[in-house]
């Protein structure tokens, strides 16, 4: 892992040189290793594109994108790896730092064996995911998630928040799913899309993004997968009542958001999903300066990256702040915030929170 990430680190830092050098910039930027997820997950290429962007536009800061196993392992680095807490930048999740609290206990041990209490300190948010807390299937005779019980399940890896941790939780501690009375099996996106397609497992996680709105929804490459198959895709949603009761078991703050019909493929009722809401953070003793750096050039490059990354197609500058606080962000973003005219946009939002 050490060596796949310092290996990702010297090809950003080599791309930069190249852009750099043809761009004639001539000032030294900021360089801030940014821990993301797998290869091949949105996040990596939506910000090796903003890495570039940063480069072109002759920002003076400069974010690296780095290969991770998800976000568990981002919450880890940050709870076990002091050396980081004054260079770099964690993507991780509300609903994770609050689990993290729990890290060690019964039910989290398998994913996170110690407790990570980290008053982290958030930047900016990204999305909000509802990947892990509802299930595709092209068996409509299945329901609800109960009837999952028996059956073959494809969830994302251990290491994987949404995709495998949060699914693991829901389906064990909601609806009395667990390993010992069903085959659930933990694997990559692409892996696990691909056993739905074969007919190798019943049902599988698969993504959808948000923003605060609700007006615009991400769907991204493993929905369009399982339409191209021609099959009708059924879904297997949640009830907020449902999404309570994890809230409570765990102290967490998941959503639950009705989607209208039609928002996913094959989608022809409204469909009840858990989601969470998705943030670049760090550690208190981040410098405040740098802090203040990267909100100030994500917010003016944001616009420009709508255009050039699905991913980015939901950003404002509400999905930015929302789940913002003075308790919970980093006083140098809150800076550039105020000095954006951005920062009431907050109030719009229920801060995150961590748990008692």
């Amino acid at each position: 892992m050490t060596t796949s990430l310092r290996r990702l680190g010297m090809a950003a830092v080599v791309s930069a040189a190249a852009i750099a050098g043809t761009a004639g910039v001539a000032k030294a930027a900021d360089a801030v290793p940014v821990l993301l997820c797998p290869f091949g997950c949105g996040p990596m290429a939506g910000d090796t594109i903003l890495m570039n962007q940063l480069i072109q536009s002759q920002s003076d800061v400069m974010l690296l994108p780095q290969e991770t196993p998800g976000y568990m392992y981002n919450v880890r680095e940050m709870g076990m790896n002091k050396s980081k807490w004054k260079t770099s930048i964690f993507a991780t999740e509300d609903t994770l730092i609050q689990l993290a609290y729990a890290g060690g206990s019964k039910e989290m041990e398998e994913f996170l064996p110690e407790p990570v209490k980290v008053p982290w300190k958030l930047l900016y948010g990204e999305a909000w995911w509802g990947q892990g807390k509802f299930l595709a299937t092209f068996d409509c005779s299945l329901k609800t998630m109960a009837d999952l019980k028996g059956k073959r399940i494809s969830l994302g890896l251990r290491g994987q928040s949404d995709w495998g941790v949060f699914s693991r939780l829901l389906l064990e501690h909601v609806f009395g799913i667990t390993p010992e009375n069903t085959d659930v099996r933990h694997m990559t996106p692409g892996q696990l899309t691909q056993q739905l397609i074969d007919g190798a497992t019943d049902a599988a996680v698969t993504p959808i993004g948000a923003e605060p709105t609700l007006k615009n929804f991400l769907i991204p490459g493993p929905v369009r997968q399982l339409e191209a198959t021609g099959k009708k895709i059924c879904y297997l949603g949640v009830t907020k009542q449902q999404i309570d009761d994890l809230n409570k078991k765990f102290d967490t703050t998941f959503l639950h958001i009705e989607l209208p019909p039609n928002t996913l493929p094959h989608q022809t009722e409204p469909l009840g999903v858990g989601f969470d809401r998705a943030f670049k953070a760090v550690h208190p003793e981040f410098p405040e300066d740098r802090a203040y750096k990267v909100v100030k050039a994500v917010a003016q490059i944001g616009p420009k990256m709508k255009d050039l990354h699905a991913l980015w197609k939901i950003w404002s500058p509400e999905l930015m702040t929302c789940g913002l606080s003075e308790e919970n962000t980093h006083p140098g973003a809150i800076r550039a915030y105020k000095e954006l005219g951005l920062w009431d946009l907050a109030k719009k939002c229920d801060p995150m929170t961590y748990p008692q």
